[in-house]
């Protein structure tokens, strides 16, 4: 049975989520609804995307009975009104990274969703591309023996656009590209590092433009990032360990090529969508799509391969980042 979907907001990561759910098959995903704040742009989305429903308000999609779970694609500062909104309504849910830019609202979000066994996933979309899966395999063989480093650096320039630049919509490059780089710190090292470093470049508005990372983990293991707004960095990851290293290629948030020791190069093709895409490698949101159906099939209450202790230690890590470098969240 197809599992039916509906999509709060009409921005350009909706876009691309759609295009990745029309993708795959009508028999296991279809596309019911669409919600915004004007139903003119909920209607010119919906048949631009051969979506059947159009709402202008929020709740009458979440109170719709043909949609079984709701993917939230709206700006991050929305994220948390409308998550207690698509859970009090016993809709599943899939929203967009972020979850929250609070961790006690984070806590509470999850503790919702369980006490009304739904499930909920943030869209840390990287954990479902193939060359993780690959990743995973590799550090559980022992390949490059004990992983010792970390490090990767997430640098696009885009200091001009209000993502970054306005408090309104929840800039910043910790909310934005943060997530990225501190889930894959948990993937390789874990959730418990003993201290977390971090100095930042805060803008006119109190924003971070920019932010250098270190996690010290016990054992001499460390993580080192940096989150840049202004420009175009290497974007790939290193893990090096006493026997040698893996690299992720750029993107490695959304990567299609792994090798080891500079080696032969592992690559996995993407899906071919054909429609209009605005991110990079984003039909890889296909992987994420086919994980909430089989877990929702399954019965699960969160995915194996993003939980909600992940979500709860990054909005933690992301808290207390925003201290230290003195972000005004």
């Amino acid at each position: 049975m197809a599992l039916k979907w509906g999509i709060m907001s009409v921005g350009k990561m909706c876009n691309d989520f759609v295009n990745a759910l029309n993708y795959l098959p009508d028999d296991e995903h279809q596309v019911v609804g669409v919600a915004a704040r004007k139903k003119v742009k909920a209607e010119k989305f919906a048949a631009e995307h051969n979506i059947p429903l159009a709402f202008g308000c929020y709740e009458d999609l979440a109170k719709h009975k043909s949609i079984d779970v709701v993917y939230i694609g709206s700006a991050k500062t929305a994220h948390y009104d409308l998550c207690k909104l698509v859970l009090s309504n016993k809709k599943h849910l899939l929203c967009e990274k972020p979850l929250s830019l609070k961790y006690e609202n984070t806590e509470e979000l999850i503790s919702l969703a369980k006490q009304n066994s739904l499930f909920l996933m943030e869209g840390v979309w990287s954990r479902f591309f193939p060359v993780y899966d690959e990743l995973s395999q590799l550090l559980a063989s022992n390949v490059i023996g004990d992983v010792i480093y970390l490090k990767a650096d997430f640098g696009v320039p885009f200091a001009l656009d209000n993502t970054v630049r306005s408090e309104e919509i929840g800039g910043g490059t910790i909310f934005d590209l943060g997530v990225s780089v501190l889930q894959l710190a948990i993937f390789v090292l874990g959730r418990k590092p003993y201290s977390i470093a971090a100095v930042g470049q805060i803008n006119e508005y109190g924003i971070d433009e920019s932010i250098n990372y270190i996690l010290k983990y016990r054992d001499g293991k460390t993580a080192n990032f940096c989150t840049h707004s202004k420009i175009k960095m290497d974007n790939s990851a290193m893990i090096y360990g006493s026997n040698g290293y893996i690299k992720i290629k750029d993107p490695f948030w959304a990567p299609t090529v792994i090798s080891v020791n500079n080696g032969e190069k592992i690559r996995y093709a993407l899906p071919v969508i054909e429609r209009k895409q605005y991110f990079t490698h984003s039909q890889g949101l296909v992987y994420e799509a086919t994980e909430v159906r089989n877990c929702i099939e399954k019965g699960l209450l969160e995915s194996p391969k993003m939980t909600h202790e992940d979500t709860l230690t990054i909005s933690k890590w992301q808290e207390e980042i925003c201290k230290l470098i003195g972000s005004k969240y």
